[in-house]
């Protein structure tokens, strides 16, 4: 059996900043993920993926993201069951709870947050009839490694954050690079749509809309797809196709806790800690809902650190805790840093 302060469910950045948080308050934490390794979706869809909006980075890879989010809480030496999924919550008598795993892994905890991003998750696929003909022979659901597709002709379809965002990337990578979408108008960032318009200027990008896939052809490997553009059906020679259209997501057993589910989400109470509708269990980052929620990395960060608050004054009852900045405390220990941090700033001065 596993025993600890905070069971985290979902090894993803907002778990993982979560350990951060919560070593700073001397909580122990201990993290379960399907996953055979830390990241969540950042590590096993799209670790060579530059992210944009993280603080302090104009532009970081998503692995790189997961490798300096674990050696920040390497110091809290935080515990992982990894490739086992949370299957049973219960609640005991004296308000710990017990999570069971489906390989049968025991962890008794004071507290649970779940931070399982969009829980277990498949692509969604194009309707075509012979696309698992070519599945792994041409057909990529993720781009895990962009050098995989150097000096190849790639075909993108999808009208999103990540069809934008892999087009822009590999105009600089691909021999080719065509996206195709079914509309003129796109769904993801605008600044993405203006850059990918911009590389269709340049010839970087060979933009097809309003148009479909509608067909694949190879001998044992994708040789080309068949395009529908508004009635005219022709076919485009490449050497990879790569539909993004998205996740579904599946909460799995987690939809059986007794939680409140809304639209596949976990809801939670934002105005004060993201706690669920069950005392001690919290739910941050994109497997939560609330109004107004957005799904951002930095939005999980902040509800992470927020969470972790809840957590440590239901460990200690009664007990006032006084917010302390790192900028002085350090996160050696928050117990008498800060002391020594006014003496060295003193001495400088002196």
């Amino acid at each position: 059996m596993i025993n600890t302060d905070l069971l985290i469910i979902g090894a993803g950045p907002t778990g993982l900043f979560a350990v951060f948080e919560a070593g700073l308050l001397k909580i122990k934490c201990h993290i379960i993920d399907a996953l055979p390794q830390p990241g969540g979706q950042l590590a096993e869809l799209y670790p060579k993926k530059p992210i944009f909006d993280i603080p302090g980075y104009p532009s970081v890879l998503a692995g790189e993201l997961v490798d300096n989010l674990m050696e920040q809480i390497k110091q809290f030496e935080p515990g992982f069951t990894l490739a086992e999924t949370a299957t049973t919550l219960n609640k005991l008598e004296d308000g710990t709870f017990e999570v069971i795993t489906n390989k049968g892994t025991v962890h008794r905890a004071k507290a649970v947050a779940i931070a399982g991003g969009l829980g277990t998750f498949e692509p969604r696929k194009p309707l075509i009839d012979n696309i698992a003909d070519y599945e792994e022979k041409g057909v990529e659901y993720f781009v895990k490694n962009p050098e995989h597709f150097r000096d190849k002709n790639i075909v993108i379809a999808g009208g999103g954050d990540s069809a934008l965002d892999w087009s822009i990337f590999l105009s600089n990578v691909a021999k080719s690079v065509t996206l195709i979408h079914r509309r003129n108008e796109f769904r993801g960032a605008l600044d993405s749509v203006e850059k990918v318009q911009e590389l269709k200027n340049a010839g970087k990008i060979n933009l097809i809309t309003p148009a479909e896939v509608i067909g694949l052809k190879g001998d044992g490997h994708i040789e080309a797809i068949t395009v529908d553009k508004e009635g005219e059906i022709y076919d485009l020679a490449t050497d990879y196709f790569i539909p993004l259209f998205g996740l579904t997501p599946k909460l799995g057993d987690i939809a059986n806790w007794g939680l409140e589910i809304e639209k596949n989400a976990i809801v939670v109470n934002n105005a004060l800690d993201y706690q669920t509708n069950i005392e001690g269990v919290y739910a941050i980052g994109d497997v939560n809902t609330y109004p107004g929620k957005l799904k951002l990395i930095l939005c999980g960060f902040h509800e992470a650190t927020l969470m972790c608050q809840s957590v440590y004054n239901r460990m200690n009852p009664g007990r006032k805790y006084v917010l302390k900045y790192t900028t002085v405390s350090g996160v050696d220990g928050f117990d008498g840093t800060r002391k020594e941090a006014e003496k060295a700033v003193v001495k400088k001065i002196d």
